[in-house]
């Protein structure tokens, strides 16, 4: 029976290499000394990086592709058991393991290993750690699920004995990870395909927070309901962060990292004075905008904090960080209508999008959004359409089926209708070349167009500015 060794390189195929962890993984082993292929289902900028450093990308999912040779393949949630490829290991007796339980064994493998993990913020949550570690010189391996310039992509492959990594919860995924310091954002209703309830993610965030070590170290954030529950009976480390609201000072806040008296600037960039065990640390200034980022950012000071990054270092770091692709992303300027991307899917990041928007200079705030799921769109409609009202004016895209089949109970034309009823402008356009002829004819000077969605969304500003 093949085990898989991070330290004993072998042959490993990835069927659906493309994807943005996928591609990472194979990167990293790859450099680890394994023989690394694998297919995806059509080309990309990801599979043509691939094929350029050296491992071979078939495009097309065929079961020719599964030669002899294959020690062992990867596979993720997105692939299921009719896949030709995965039929063709079976037959062969090629061992498959999904894409989780291989970066829990990547995980293994370093002793300081850092799952960043929350309905909302991972990326960009995992991204100012990264910059953190690295302003510190302490060259950490980050497998991320966004690209970041400062690593050059979605992977960087370190020397040290630190990896930092991105937890998700879909699918249960992060219940195969073995980490020493665990960071829980938040928790909200989401992936309601897989998960029952709320009461059901929570309780699978609460089985990650139980895979930490009892020496191990728990950075949650303070203003989760029903903390207390949740929290009982865990035996590592604890540490609470949250936001004083409403007037409250940080004495009043049990949280051992708080934020207080943020200002934001014209551009949505927040500045908050930081209290860490209810003394006064320092002025903290970001260079992304939204105040939910002000909350992540305190998330990162705690993980930074604990291992031993420097204040001045852990500021810097944040200052110089701008983001990564998809989240806020300035894409350009077309005509003074400035383009901006970003990946919400979910209507609390809608809401936090929108919200950051506001503070942006804008004439006019256009949201195009293409829904990310039937089920999603489905059982989250009254909250997708009141986040979606805080945009000035509204256009809908078809919904991004993903790893779903259309029943015909929901469409993205009924959340424009419940738009409308609430006195909304909206509009639906069931192509991207007639959304984006639209947006040509009716974008004006000083406006800000915002592409929003989990989907390809993207091409649609990106046609905009070409256009």
């Amino acid at each position: 029976m093949f085990e898989f060794d991070l330290n004993k390189p072998a042959s490993v195929y990835f069927i659906g290499i493309g994807g943005i962890s996928m591609s990472g993984l194979a990167e990293l082993l790859k450099t680890r000394g394994f023989t690394v292929s694998g297919s995806d289902r059509s080309a990309s900028d990801i599979t043509d990086h691939l094929n350029e450093i050296g491992i071979p990308v078939a495009i097309g999912q065929r079961a020719e592709n599964i030669t002899d040779g294959i020690d062992c393949a990867v596979y993720t949630a997105a692939v299921h058991a009719d896949n030709p490829e995965y039929i063709a290991c079976n037959e062969r007796g090629i061992p498959l393991i999904d894409r989780a339980e291989l970066l829990g064994r990547v995980s293994l493998a370093y002793p300081v290993s850092i799952g960043v993990s929350g309905t909302h913020g991972k990326t960009t949550t995992t991204s100012m750690i990264a910059m953190m570690l690295l302003q510190a010189g302490m060259d950490p391996t980050v497998s991320l699920g966004g690209k970041l310039d400062a690593i050059g992509g979605n992977i960087r492959i370190g020397n040290s004995d630190r990896f930092l990594f991105e937890a998700c919860e879909y699918t249960n995924s992060f219940l195969k990870f073995f980490p020493t310091d665990i960071c829980i954002l938040n928790i909200d209703e989401d992936h309601l395909d897989f998960f029952k309830d709320i009461n059901d993610i929570r309780h699978s965030f609460r089985l990650f927070a139980e895979r930490l070590p009892d020496d191990g170290r728990l950075i949650i954030n303070g203003e989760l309901p029903d903390l207390e529950a949740f929290l009982s009976g865990l035996r590592c480390e604890i540490v609470t962060y949250g936001i004083c609201r409403d007037g409250q000072t940080p004495a009043d806040m049990p949280y051992t990292y708080a934020a207080t008296n943020i200002t934001i600037d014209g551009y949505g960039h927040p500045s908050y004075d930081l209290y860490i065990r209810g003394k006064y640390a320092d002025r903290i200034t970001l260079s992304v905008p939204g105040v939910h980022n002000v909350s992540n950012s305190l998330a990162a000071i705690a993980e930074g904090v604990f291992r031993g990054i420097s204040m001045e270092d852990m500021k810097k770091a944040l200052l110089i960080f701008t983001g990564t692709a998809r989240r806020f992303e300035l894409k350009g300027v077309r005509e003074g209508v400035t383009v901006v991307d970003d990946y919400a899917h979910h209507p609390t990041e809608i809401h936090a999008t929108l919200t950051a928007a506001q503070s942006y200079p804008h004439r006019s705030v256009w949201c195009v959004f293409q829904p990310h799921t039937y089920t999603r769109a489905k059982l989250l409609r009254k909250q997708f359409v009141r986040e979606l009202a805080l945009a000035d004016k509204i256009v809908m895209a078809d919904i991004y089926a993903a790893r779903e089949i259309d029943d015909g109970t929901i469409s993205s034309a009924d959340l424009r209708d419940d738009l409308i009823a609430m006195g909304k402008e909206a509009y639906y356009f069931p192509s991207f070349d007639e959304i984006t002829r639209f947006l040509i004819k009716n974008c004006v000077n000083g406006d800000l167009l915002i592409t929003m969605g989990a989907g390809d969304i993207v091409t649609v500003g990106e046609s905009y500015l070409k256009l």
